[in-house]
């Protein structure tokens, strides 16, 4: 289970290690958008470029070799939004997604349709959407002039326009409640040996994966085991907002706290091993303590081996 960048370096790093298994990544839809028109998945598309090798590598998000000719010419006409940038090559993927969802096609025939392209040279690997349900993740921030004095925004607004600055002081994810976990999500988790929850954002990430209805009892009744992975390293995100995030769902900034709160399987939660940085071992007790069984190791993404090291300190310690 993976979203964003991080999301997309985890996955390269768990098909290093296991370049034979069959892997599955479920990603978060949550951050979808409609931005002139189009579609737009960027959590399936970050996955799908990185594991494909189109990725651009210094943004770690959009494709290599890009250019914004049609951005420019949107905003040289003053049609918004200026600060969501669409860009050329990647505007293509946009373009056929948006095309098929209107011809009827549902999210998870139209996300095969593009990762064919993307993935075809690895039999073994699928991308699957969370749900082909609409969810989309709205952030509470202040709003004098809003009733109340608060207003919702979404996530891309307050993180690409506002940067994550203003204070988030409620998450709300449009849609969760009524949507269905796509097909074969429920199946590749029934059928798994190990599910791997990715050192994604665990409030617009994660969370919205475990929130489809389904999903998390799915994981419960698994017969594979679950390995949780910590984004935050001592005490700051690696990548994104984290940060900004775990206080509005009264969750503290430490990689402890965050496998508490996704829980042991054992309590009604969803893990059974729980991963965390060199830098965060002196917590590890309190997390033993709730019933996980803990992984340390340095979880810094430096480069695809560098994850398959610590996935694979990760399943030792599931799998002695």
């Amino acid at each position: 289970m993976a979203g964003g960048v991080g999301g997309s370096r985890f996955a390269r790093g768990v098909r290093r290690a296991f370049p034979d298994a069959e892997l599955t990544i479920i990603a978060n839809t949550a951050d979808d958008i409609t931005v002139h028109g189009l579609r737009v998945c960027p959590d399936l598309d970050t996955i799908m470029y990185a594991l494909g090798n189109g990725h651009d590598p210094v943004r770690g998000w959009g494709r290599r070799n890009e250019s914004w000719a049609v951005l420019d010419e949107l905003v040289t006409y003053g049609v918004g939004p200026s600060w969501f940038s669409l860009g050329d090559r990647d505007l293509a993927t946009h373009l056929v997604r948006t095309e098929m969802l209107a011809a009827g096609h549902r999210l998870s025939a139209v996300t095969a349709t593009l990762a064919n392209r993307w993935l075809s040279s690895d039999p073994l690997l699928s991308l699957l959407p969370m749900s082909d349900d609409r969810v989309e993740t709205h952030i509470l921030i202040a709003d004098s002039a809003a009733p109340g004095g608060r207003k919702e925004v979404h996530f891309q607004e307050y993180w690409v326009r506002w940067h994550a600055e203003p204070e988030a002081l409620g998450v709300v994810i449009v849609g969760l409640d009524a949507a269905t976990p796509a097909p074969g999500v429920i199946d590749r988790l029934a059928k798994a040996d190990l599910i791997l929850i990715a050192p994604s954002n665990p409030v617009v990430s994660i969370g919205p994966i475990l929130g489809v209805p389904g999903i998390a009892e799915a994981v419960r009744q698994s017969s594979a085991t679950v390995i949780g992975f910590a984004g935050i390293l001592g005490g700051a995100p690696v990548l994104g907002m984290a940060h900004r995030l775990l206080p509005a769902i009264g969750v503290a900034v430490d990689a402890a706290s965050i496998g508490l709160h996704y829980g042991p399987r054992t309590a009604g939660g969803v893990l059974d091993v729980w991963t965390m940085d060199l830098r965060d071992t002196s917590t590890a007790p309190a997390v033993e303590q709730a019933g996980l069984r803990v992984a340390v190791a340095d979880l810094v993404m430096s480069d695809p081996d560098a994850t398959a090291a610590f996935v694979h300190c990760a399943v030792k310690t599931a799998w002695p």
